[in-house]
């Protein structure tokens, strides 16, 4: 991707932004698993796909109409369906080997989170609303095969391997595997003080480093490995939560999480305009970008890891008051320098501050 510029150049100065941009905030950025392929959901009630050249340049490709705002987006593992859903209640998806695209989700509220699991072998759909439940749908079936009610909305969700969590508005975290999806394992109660806003799941299917980290609206994160009942639970001060979009005299939300699919560290981007590269094992900021200017809204790194997107805009955190009609919305894309990225090895001291 060199015709991105040099590569570590600073965001927003060497950056690529996207062709034919949605007409409002971008809600969520997925990258397909097996292609450059990346998809947006967006205030403006489409989600769309961009096929991403190798020299940088972004074809638009389909999009999924909604019939209100669209909220969330996913990808099914073999790269062959995409998940939409939205504020008209539906979960839409849409074959993209054959452009056809059907609804295959309902609720009685917006559909604020929509993840692909697979399960027994065949590929299911999950969708969290702010009509208090989590609904799990095999695709085949008009109705879901399990309904589970949560203790409130649902406000964030992420799943990997056989993990899936679900944040919720009282800033409970439930966290399911596909050995029973009909319950949760285990329910934790709310850690950090403010609300819930994103959540991403290690890129790791190891029992021992299974784990998540989720931010909140004062600019917050927690860092949480989960319990292997194979093995001694790790020890309580290996989970720990860091400041990261704030400063002493203001905080900002933490928009958006994503994890490096090769190397596992990951990105935090914020209301403030920033991004911070994040090495979780060695507790320290790899590397911080200057502000672009505006909220970011969301992020994803493409499948091998070479590219960072990251959305622009109004992310609402000040009401709808403040939003502008016709205000700039973009997505840029990134060309990663493995050198920003990538974990340094024990011993080595890292430039960015410790958590």
């Amino acid at each position: 991707m060199s015709a991105f510029g040099s590569l570590g150049a600073p965001v927003a100065q060497k950056d690529v932004e996207i062709s034919q941009p949605p007409g409002d905030t971008v809600s969520e950025l997925r990258f397909s698993p097996r292609a450059n392929l990346l998809a947006a959901s967006s205030w403006d009630n489409q989600t769309r796909i961009w096929e991403i050249s190798s020299n940088g340049q972004s074809i638009p490709k389909a999009a999924i109409q909604h019939e209100a705002p669209a909220l969330c987006v996913d990808w099914s593992a073999d790269g062959t369906k995409l998940l939409s859903g939205g504020c008209d209640k539906a979960g839409r998806m849409m074959d993209i080997t054959t452009g056809q695209t059907m609804q295959v989700a309902s609720h009685d509220a917006p559909i604020k989170s929509c993840r692909f699991m697979e399960f027994q072998g065949s590929t299911i759909a999950v969708t969290g609303s702010w009509d208090k439940t989590l609904r799990f749908w095999d695709l085949r079936q008009p109705t879901p095969v399990h309904t589970f009610p949560l203790p409130e909305r649902c406000y964030a969700m992420d799943a990997y391997g056989p993990m899936l969590v679900v944040g919720t508005a009282d800033r409970n975290m439930l966290i399911f595997s596909t050995s029973n999806l009909g319950q949760p394992y285990k329910v934790m109660p709310p850690i950090l003080k403010w609300q819930t806003r994103t959540l991403a799941c290690f890129p790791s299917t190891d029992q021992a480093e299974m784990g998540f980290c989720f931010g909140s609206i004062e600019g917050r994160c927690q860092l949480q490995w989960l319990e292997d009942g194979s093995k001694p639970p790790p020890p309580p001060q290996r989970s720990f939560s860091f400041r990261c979009h704030r400063t002493e005299k203001e905080t900002y939300a933490v928009n958006s999480i994503s994890f490096h699919p090769v190397y596992g560290t990951f990105a935090t981007c914020g209301a403030d305009g920033t991004i911070a590269f994040w090495d979780k094992d060695a507790k320290s900021r790899l590397k911080n970008f200057p502000t672009v200017g505006s909220a970011i809204t969301a992020s994803s790194f493409n499948f091998d890891g070479t590219i960072f997107s990251y959305a622009t805009g109004y992310d609402w955190s000040k009401g709808h008051e403040e939003h502008k009609q016709g205000s700039k919305v973009a997505i840029m894309l990134h060309s990663l320098n493995p050198a920003d990225i990538k974990p340094k090895p024990p011993g080595v001291k890292l430039p960015g501050k410790k958590y």
